[in-house]
């Protein structure tokens, strides 16, 4: 059986002579089957060994031993005899041993380390960049072992990057000296090359103490409560520091001045010719001639998606940010603003401003009806609470505690619409009586500013949800809430609606979602109704339910009005209200599809 040799490329042939004396001294390497193509006699020669010859003599099985994988032969085809100078030269021209191809994955004997170390066969690949040529043992380029410990290492990688300097890494470190220094080398002279895990200070020597006298006597024993050998009992301030103090002190005392002073003047402004008609009624009769009974009790059979804007009340020089209809007819519409006014608008009919109510010297953040409309309570950040009379335009009483009331409402009983609670910024609910102007009630267990106060179950309990990201449920009256809703996934809601029907709270959520949590006993969220696709991260918009509760509508941080489809959770209708925030979102308890919006822009619009 023929063996089948691979041809070894970069093997340098050296030159030989032909056993059967053939002209030419050309060397080459044999075919896989090679027999002699010239006329003498000669035994036949194979590729590699005699196939049942043998060879003319030993020399040449020398020679073909040596060549173990390449035998040689001459232009005709016969064996050759190496002329060789000396067995060195030979060796140093010719790789012994088998070969392995580099691109096998597989190999079904073990090789000898030189067998798998060998370098690779061939001609170099000249499309290799000089590096990529370079030995390597890395995928960039060839690491040097080094012997560097770890913490040495980190410890000058510290340094470097906090002083400036670290030690040359190419110098051995026996050897240090001002020059083997790396970066900034003036600095490592300064520190006299200190790590950054050695302090160069020394430590302080502990301060003395009196001596404590014997223990023995209770009276003179001072123990370890002995003062210091150095220590001063009075500390005066250097002159320069008790001027400073003095200045610090005129400014505190005119800033408490300045909060103390008393709530700003009330006064209103009526800006229609008669406040009473011809039959001696006010703005505040509910009028008959609208083509909608505002005076029914039902509410709309069925309510449609609000389409175009039909109407825009102008008046506020600043950002809109809250607006409370009516209570029961809707026939007008109270807005309070960060222009620190307060004004009342006709709904219907020439949808006229009515009054304008001026008494808060900052920004209103929140108003509320009593019961029948006659009387409204305003929140302003000048920490005043306010009742004001919504015919006269008469300020009844203000009230304070020094804190920023955030929301307020009444109680909605009608034998306690002398009582109201407001949110504070100091993390209480606080309860107030209209007819003494004290407070009666302080409801203290959040953990941060109370932003909404939402009254269910008949009036009998209220919802508060506050800045520490939770619900609390309260009795009315009793101080300490007999629910708390937290859950590490729940973030602040600061604006929460009642549902008409009473049985669901409409959650404004900081992660751009609307929960529904059931206002009947459980108070559990329901997870199937959560109403998503508006942005308003870092804005209480209100939300609003239709009367038949078959849609919801928020306003958002981008001025949009979104409308969903309350029984499926679906976007269904988004108009652009606002050019900036639509802070709130109020459908008419009357009519099928009228919505009103108020935004930051300072405008107050009705869609249909």
């Amino acid at each position: 059986m023929e063996e089948k040799f691979e041809l070894r490329k970069n093997i340098r042939w050296p030159l030989g002579v032909c056993l059967l004396e053939c002209p030419g001294p050309a060397l080459r390497p044999a075919p896989v089957s090679a027999t002699p193509s010239c006329d003498r006699e000669a035994p036949v020669v194979s590729s590699l060994a005699p196939a049942g010859g043998r060879w003319p003599s030993a020399s040449v099985t020398e020679a073909l031993s040596i060549y173990a994988a390449v035998p040689l032969v001459c232009n005709n085809g016969h064996p050759q005899i190496l002329m060789s100078t000396g067995s060195n030269s030979l060796k140093e021209s010719i790789e012994t041993g088998t070969h392995l191809d580099p691109a096998l994955k597989e190999v079904p004997f073990n090789p000898t380390y030189e067998t798998l170390f060998a370098p690779e066969f061939g001609p170099t690949n000249p499309y290799k960049t000089q590096q990529m040529a370079a030995p390597r043992n890395m995928l960039s380029g060839y690491a040097e072992p080094a012997h560097v410990n770890d913490f040495m290492f980190e410890q000058q990688r510290r340094t470097f990057s906090t002083y400036g300097y670290a030690l040359d890494p190419s110098v051995d470190t026996h050897q240090t000296s001002s020059t083997s220094y790396i970066g900034a080398v003036d600095e490592a002279e300064k520190n006299k090359g200190l790590t950054v895990f050695e302090s160069g200070q020394k430590k302080m020597d502990k301060r003395k103490r009196i001596k404590g006298g014997d223990a023995g006597e209770i009276d003179n024993f001072l123990g370890p409560w002995a003062k210091y050998i150095d220590e001063k009992d009075l500390a005066k301030p250097s002159e320069e520091e008790r001027k400073e103090l003095e200045e610090i002190l005129a400014k505190r005392q005119k800033k408490g001045r300045n909060e103390e002073e008393a709530p700003s003047e009330e006064k209103t402004i009526l800006h229609i010719k008669d406040m009473y008609d011809y039959q001696g009624r006010s703005y505040l009769h509910v009028p008959q001639d609208v083509g909608t009974n505002l005076r029914s009790v039902n509410v709309p059979d069925k309510c449609y998606l609000p389409k175009k804007q039909i109407h825009v009340w102008s008046g506020h020089t600043k950002g809109v940010s809250a607006i409370r209809l009516f209570p029961s007819s809707g026939h007008l519409l109270l807005s309070c603003s960060m222009d620190c006014k307060i004004k009342l608008w006709e709904v219907y009919n020439e949808r006229r401003c009515i009054r304008t109510f001026i008494g808060h010297s900052k920004a209103v953040r929140d108003i509320c009806f009593n019961n029948n409309g006659t009387q409204f309570l305003s929140a302003g950040y000048d920490r005043y609470l306010k009742l004001w009379d919504t015919e006269t335009g008469k300020c009844i009483a203000p009230f304070t505690n020094r804190k920023v009331p955030y929301c307020v409402k009444f109680n909605p009983d009608e034998d306690k619409q002398n009582l109201f609670v407001a949110g504070m910024s100091d993390k209480k609910i606080v309860q107030w009586d209209i007819r003494t102007g004290e407070v009666v009630q302080e409801y203290d267990r959040h953990l941060g500013a109370v932003n909404t106060i939402t009254f269910v179950d008949e009036n009998r309990r209220f919802v508060s949800t506050s800045d520490d990201k939770s619900l609390r449920v309260w009795e009315w009256d009793i101080p300490v809430d007999f629910k708390y809703i937290a859950e590490p996934s729940m973030h602040s809601m600061p604006a929460v609606t009642l549902s008409p029907n009473g049985k669901w709270l409409a959650c404004q959520s900081m992660d751009n979602q609307i929960l529904i949590f059931g206002a009947q006993n459980r108070f559990r969220l329901n997870k199937k109704k959560i109403f998503k696709g508006h942005m308003v991260a870092g804005y209480a918009c209100q939300v609003d339910f239709s009367p038949d509760m078959s849609y919801v509508v928020s306003g958002d941080a981008d001025g949009k009005l979104n409308i969903w489809d309350w029984k499926t959770t679906k976007l269904y209708h988004r108009i652009k209200a606002h050019d900036k925030v639509c802070i709130s979102a109020l459908w008419h308890p009357h009519e099928t599809s009228k919505v009103i919006t108020c935004g930051w822009d300072g405008q107050i619009k009705l869609w249909d």
